[in-house]
């Protein structure tokens, strides 16, 4: 009887001990389960939270812009001009500090009860941030031949006062605010103003004057007025102005009124110029082809203090731009700067860059790793024929093309 008994209670410790195993494994396996689900539920309530959000984004009215004019009651209200029209005395939200709120600045109101309830950043108008910024040009002096004496007039006016303030003050005489450049195309105007911005270590603003020329009234006003704004946040600046007959052409008394939104664009330029905002240090440079057709307003002193042509080179300044062009280039000896320059009488800088490159191209073409002076020659040829311009059309490799020159 005892054994039986022995191994009955056996029997029972194995199978009790079995099913606590299998509670141990299934309880395991359910909380292997319940993480999965808790971190589904996570994901889930991080996607509901997301979701809700946007949908307050959807249905949230949005916020009116408006411009701070004076901060009343220790900070509590505020008068600002919003872009719905009429000025405003508005309560700021607590979460505002009332030591950053100050006029001028750009802020949000809520449409409720138009309680300022942000600060917004300073913006800049996409067509001046469209614009050419260079913080420091690579072009200098020693890339630009045959025009020492301009250069000389350029550094005087534009690159001492930014360089040394000190000696204006000294002397007592208040440093010129801008020069005019003008020439034929292709002299050089646009490299001495990127030249003198670098040697000056100004930030570098080019901006073609047609591009102030807007559709609507007043947008070209106030372009100028963001380039100058512009200029001055990143003094010392130059701006470099292309092409300034495009908006610097003679008033007329008589006039449509795309005219006359360009006459008021020109008026907003001479008003930034000589107006009650100082420029400091912000010196601006004008280049044009028809300085013959400029408003009088525009060369009088006070505005471009030095107006300077530039010429096409001599020939000294053509065997000097001939060797600025070539210094990378691999050439034979018998190259003759001299006489190169004898055939190019006439040719402006851009023309003998063209015919250095051309020369180039001679050379691959006949598989050959240097340039000879009949690539030169050749290439002289080429780009005289290319600006060989007649009454009825283009000559191009020596034959007329009928293209008609408006």
């Amino acid at each position: 009887m005892s054994m039986a008994n022995d191994d009955e209670v056996t029997i029972t410790e194995n199978t009790i001990i079995r099913q606590i195993k299998e509670l141990e494994a299934e309880n395991a396996s359910l909380r292997s389960q319940l993480e999965i689900l808790m971190r589904q539920n996570a994901n889930l309530s991080a996607e509901l939270q997301y979701y809700k959000k946007e949908v307050e984004k959807l249905v949230s009215p949005p916020l009116i812009e408006a411009i701070v004019l004076e901060v009343l009651d220790e900070g509590e209200r505020a008068v600002v001009k919003s872009t719905t029209g009429p000025n405003l005395i508005v309560k700021i939200d607590s979460k505002i500090s009332k030591e950053s709120l100050k006029p001028g600045l750009r802020v949000a109101l809520n449409q409720r009860g138009s309680t300022i309830v942000e600060i917004l950043n300073e913006r800049e108008d996409p067509v001046a941030q469209a614009m050419e910024v260079i913080e420091r040009p690579s072009v200098s002096y020693k890339d630009i031949g045959g025009l020492s004496r301009e250069i000389q007039l350029i550094k005087e006016v534009v690159e001492l006062p930014l360089t040394k303030p000190g000696l204006f003050k000294e002397l007592g005489i208040e440093p010129p605010k801008g020069i005019l450049l003008y020439g034929p195309p292709g002299t050089g105007k646009t490299l001495l103003a990127k030249a003198v911005a670098r040697e000056s270590n100004a930030t570098f603003i080019r901006v073609v004057a047609s591009e102030f020329v807007q559709k609507f009234i007043g947008e070209g006003a106030r372009i100028v007025r963001e380039v100058f704004k512009l200029a001055r946040k990143k003094a010392p600046a130059i701006i470099f102005i292309d092409e300034l007959d495009a908006i610097g052409a003679k008033r007329l008394d008589i006039g449509t009124s795309g005219e006359r939104e360009v006459q008021r664009t020109l008026m907003q330029l001479l008003a930034e110029m000589d107006g009650f905002n100082e420029l400091y240090d912000v010196r601006i440079l004008a280049a044009t082809n028809r300085i013959d057709i400029l408003d009088p307003a525009l060369l009088r002193p006070g505005r471009f203090d030095r107006v300077i042509e530039i010429p096409a080179p001599d020939l000294d300044g053509r065997i000097e731009i001939f060797k600025i062009h070539t210094k990378k280039m691999k050439l034979t000896r018998d190259v003759d700067f001299k006489k190169l320059a004898e055939v190019t009488e006439g040719f402006t800088g851009a023309d003998i860059k063209a015919v250095c490159t051309e020369a180039g191209y001679n050379a691959l073409r006949a598989n050959r790793r240097s340039v000879r002076m009949k690539d030169f020659m050749d290439a002289v040829e080429f780009v005289k024929n290319n600006r060989a311009v007649e009454s009825r059309g283009i000559k191009l490799d020596g034959k007329e093309q009928g293209v008609s020159i408006l």
